[in-house]
């Protein structure tokens, strides 16, 4: 059920008052008594956070790869997720082999 958030005009009384969304609206303050009460405008009482979720997220196929359609985390830009990725230094050498005995030198 909402809560919603009362003021009597008449004397300044707020209030707050779970109701069913079907409750009609109450009018009369219980602090004086005049048919003053009004249901106030309030800010919701929830935020969303985060990068989002979108239905493609999880659609089978790679687990480890990102789904297409996937929101880019905030400070991020779509071109960092476009861009190349730095290649690795090349690996060492392998081992050098002499005769056929198969030592390393």
């Amino acid at each position: 059920m909402p809560i919603y958030a009362y003021k009597c005009e008449s004397c300044g009384h707020s209030k707050d008052v779970l109701q069913k969304i079907s409750d009609a609206p109450l009018t009369d303050c219980p602090a004086c008594g005049a048919p003053a009460f009004k249901k106030q405008l309030t800010a919701a009482g929830f935020q969303l956070k985060g990068s989002g979720w979108y239905v493609t997220d999880f659609r089978g196929g790679d687990k480890g790869a990102p789904a297409t359609g996937t929101a880019v985390p905030a400070g991020e830009s779509k071109a960092a997720e476009t861009a190349p990725a730095k290649s690795e230094p090349a690996a060492a050498p392998a081992a050098t082999t002499t005769g056929t005995t198969g030592s390393t030198t």
